[in-house]
């Protein structure tokens, strides 16, 4: 199934592969593939246990997406250990971890949706035309069930970032 004009980028309707994730409904499995002294797999069994906070950005090498990641790395940081946090996108594993030691990014896991795009098509965020991720939050509780969901229509815009940790907090 695909939606088409579903988000915009910058003004300009596109097409999301899937069905949207919402609130109330227990999130879709997935692989994503992160780098640390070898590549490595996450999936949602690996978050269950503590709630778990997911941005999904296009591409850490753009300014909109680095300013995300950074302000929920900021954010998120009061958290510690009692939360998972992952930027998710599809960059390549190598660049994103080259990002996070450049922008210093401790709090938060980048996983990449590259292989496969299995995370876009089932969270509904895979963008048809440009084969790149939408912007948007998700935020899961300790068992896996969406607690907030956020795809944000324009993509060359900004999450709520208050509402997004607002949801977190609910959850601890």
């Amino acid at each position: 199934m695909s939606r088409s004009g579903a988000v915009t980028f910058k003004g300009t309707p596109l097409t999301l592969a899937g069905e949207a994730v919402q609130a109330g409904q227990a999130a879709p499995d997935f692989t994503l593939h992160y780098f640390e002294g070898g590549l490595k797999t996450l999936t949602l069994a690996d978050l269950k246990g503590k709630p778990s906070f997911i941005s999904v950005v296009p591409s850490l090498d753009t300014p909109v997406c680095a300013a995300q990641t950074k302000k929920f790395n900021d954010e998120l940081n009061s958290f510690g250990d009692k939360i998972n946090a992952v930027t998710v996108s599809l960059d390549l594993p190598f660049a994103m971890n080259r990002f996070c030691g450049a922008e210093s990014i401790k709090n938060m896991r980048v996983a990449s949706d590259y292989q496969d795009r299995n995370f876009g098509q089932k969270f509904g965020m895979l963008i048809e035309e440009l084969k790149l991720l939408a912007r948007g939050v998700f935020v899961l509780d300790k068992d896996g069930k969406v607690a907030y969901a956020e795809q944000v229509k324009e993509v060359a815009e900004h999450p709520n970032y208050e509402a997004a940790i607002s949801a977190l907090k609910g959850l601890l």
